[in-house]
């Protein structure tokens, strides 16, 4: 590890243990790597670490396990330890050496040696931060651990009594983005951009889904994107009134609209965008109304994305837009007032405006605060996503507006002053779009 990225996990474990020890003077974090998950017989999935561990650590091999003491405010590692003949067929480890030398561990062994070694790191402390639920393996090590302390009562050790959910403390940090993270999205936020553009430059009738997602994968490769924040959603005509489309294997035509839902995953942090627009030819009259719709709904949501604003009320900015607009075209019919408090505008559009967004395309962080939508505050970042999508077997609706899917996303950081769009620039205004497509 690099000297700089050193001082960040530095600085965040420093943080940690300030917000640790406020809370209780004797606690002490317990945090697990990511599992490697079996793709098929014996090969594994791609291994991606967890995002909680990541952000303390940057260490990112599995099987390994931080301890981190809020009393003597140190991190001790368990990794596994060197191996040459593994090492020959997965590639090289950090081991324990590597573990002090690389990412900071005040203390280092090797996995095999937690279970003789966490009895005697939980000792003496009340409150163990740990995540319940996730790991029954881990959970029956911790417990087991706890209750080898309860066993020494009588000879003066102390065996912790609570165990704490950690992101109570680490989610809130995770949430609040700092000047480096901010950074490392925007580098991510490039990739994505030239992505995008990419794709409605080369996109054409009779090509397959998977070849415009093939261009969106290698442009987030070539650039240096570890991998796809998630799974790239590549929907053509009816496909794009399917919110998680995940097939790609449609051969687009002439005149269908393509909604493309992609974003790259650079330095573990995600870029989440999506864009939509026409195949082969401009937009028909009723596809650019329902786009142009999107899109002024989605332009107020950015508007409104300030410090003390909620998302719920983003979303209610979007909604309201939205079924105006639906009713306006005729779409709905009613009161737009009445329509929303009835929810008849989810027939078109059911999903929320925005999510949080950072290691996590859909990011940790509370989104209410004593029971109520917390206000938005600097250095959070959150996506904009309004959509309509008019199922293409609805005849409730004229046949020319059926199988019309239109979603417009942006992510977005909440400044002192103005919202600053990390993802400007990828075109979405009509004209920008006749552009970017060819003409």
């Amino acid at each position: 590890m690099c000297t700089h990225h050193g001082e960040t996990y530095a600085r965040r474990r420093a943080a940690f243990f300030d917000a640790l020890a406020a809370a209780s003077p004797s606690a002490v974090a317990v945090m697990a790597s990511a599992p490697v998950f079996v793709r098929n017989n014996d090969v594994e999935h791609e291994y991606r670490q967890d995002s909680d561990f990541f952000y303390l650590t940057g260490f990112d091999e599995p099987e390994s396990v931080a301890v981190l003491d809020a009393v003597t405010r140190k991190m001790t590692l368990f990794v596994r330890a060197r191996d040459r003949e593994r090492e020959v067929w997965d590639g090289p480890r950090a081991g324990v050496d590597g573990a002090r030398a690389l990412h900071g561990a005040d203390e280092a062994f090797a996995i095999g040696e937690l279970d003789d070694k966490l009895p005697g790191l939980l000792q003496g402390h009340r409150r163990v931060v740990y995540r319940l639920g996730v790991s029954r393996a881990n959970d029956d090590r911790l417990l087991r651990a706890i209750d080898r302390v309860r066993a020494r009562a009588r000879a003066g050790a102390s065996a912790p009594t609570e165990i704490v959910e950690p992101g109570v403390v680490l989610h809130e940090m995770r949430l609040r983005k700092s000047p480096a993270e901010i950074e490392t999205m925007r580098t991510g936020a490039r990739i994505t951009r030239e992505a995008h553009e990419l794709a409605m430059r080369r996109a054409r009738p009779q090509m397959h889904e998977f070849e415009v997602e093939a261009l969106l994968l290698d442009t987030f490769r070539r650039h240096g994107s570890e991998r796809p924040a998630y799974g790239s959603i590549v929907g053509s005509g009816p496909n794009a009134c399917v919110l998680h489309y995940r097939k790609n294997d449609r051969r687009m035509a002439e005149g269908d609209l393509l909604l493309i839902d992609a974003g790259c995953e650079y330095g573990y942090y995600a870029s989440d965008v999506t864009r939509t627009f026409p195949i082969g030819r401009a937009f028909s009259r009723e596809q650019q109304a329902i786009y142009e719709l999107v899109l002024e709904a989605q332009l107020e949501g950015i508007a409104a994305t300030r410090p003390g604003a909620t998302i719920d009320e983003i979303h209610k900015l979007t909604v309201d837009g939205i079924t105006r607009g639906l009713v306006r075209l005729g779409l709905l019919a009613g009161e737009p007032e009445e329509l929303v408090k009835t929810e008849a505008y989810k027939r078109f559009y059911m999903h929320r405006t925005s999510h949080w967004l950072g290691m996590d395309v859909h990011d940790v962080g509370g989104y209410f605060e004593a029971g109520k939508p917390r206000p938005l505050e600097p250095g959070m970042v959150l996506t904009v996503e309004p959509g309509i999508y008019i199922a293409p077997d609805d005849d409730t609706v004229p046949p020319a507006w059926r199988g019309i899917g239109v979603r417009i996303e942006d992510d977005v950081l909440v400044t002192t002053s103005a919202p600053d769009v990390l993802t400007a620039g990828i075109p979405k205004t009509v004209e920008e779009l006749r552009h970017a497509c060819g003409g």
